[in-house]
């Protein structure tokens, strides 16, 4: 089995437990979260003791493996030597996503769902706000990804050339600072669907203008 062969299976599984990971996340945020606040006590009850812990089984565990298998690309793309600011970007994103899956929305989510003792009502807004923003890096992560091999091997992107620059290191502080604000801020405008999904798209418009034009 060649080496490009395995690339090519690595870059296959990457995105099909991306898509698994990612849709669970928008539907979490876009159908369930809606849908919790109109159920009937019954209802909720029900769906929290067997849907939720469900959808986060397939939710936590696609993002495990979009993040390894995202680990194996990037380490085929450190050793051609041509890293482009976009996949660095990407990579971050993608990797504070993952983390904030593992480390804080699900401990939380199984203190919500009453799966482990706790602050219920805490641990449902910690695991919000991560998922928010979970929501909110999406299309900066996705716009990035797929940028890397289509617009980043031009000169000005390629950090294994030039070092990075400006536009690179201010993308990196402002998704640092929204990452800080995940872990001990607020919803901000992100507490309604429309919010988030605005507030995704103008960070990507601002991501991409950092890594064009400085």
């Amino acid at each position: 089995m060649s080496l490009e062969f395995i690339n090519f299976l690595a870059r296959w599984g990457h995105l099909l437990f991306g898509i698994t990971w990612i849709g669970m996340l928008y539907y979490f945020n876009f159908v369930q979260g809606g849908y919790f606040k109109q159920a009937s006590p019954e209802a909720l009850a029900d769906a929290k003791a067997k849907l939720a812990p469900s959808a986060l089984w397939w939710f936590r565990w696609g993002a495990m493996f979009t993040f390894i298998t995202g680990v194996i690309l990037l380490a085929g793309v450190g050793k051609q030597h041509v890293m482009n600011d976009y996949i660095e970007v990407g990579a971050l994103l993608g990797t504070l996503m993952f983390l904030n899956v593992w480390l804080v929305i699900w401990p939380a989510q199984q203190i919500a769902l009453g799966m482990k003792e706790g602050d219920g009502p805490a641990a449902a807004a910690k695991a919000l706000l991560a998922s928010r923003t979970n929501t909110l890096f999406s299309a900066p992560m996705a716009y990035c990804m797929l940028a890397s091999p289509h617009m980043g091997y031009s000169a000005e992107h390629l950090t294994s050339a030039n070092g990075g620059g400006l536009g690179l290191y201010l993308a990196v502080a402002i998704v640092l600072v929204l990452e800080a604000n995940a872990l001990f801020g607020k919803q901000g405008p992100m507490t309604t669907v429309r919010g988030v999904i605005v507030s995704s798209l103008v960070l990507t418009a601002v991501l991409v203008g950092s890594l064009c034009f400085l």
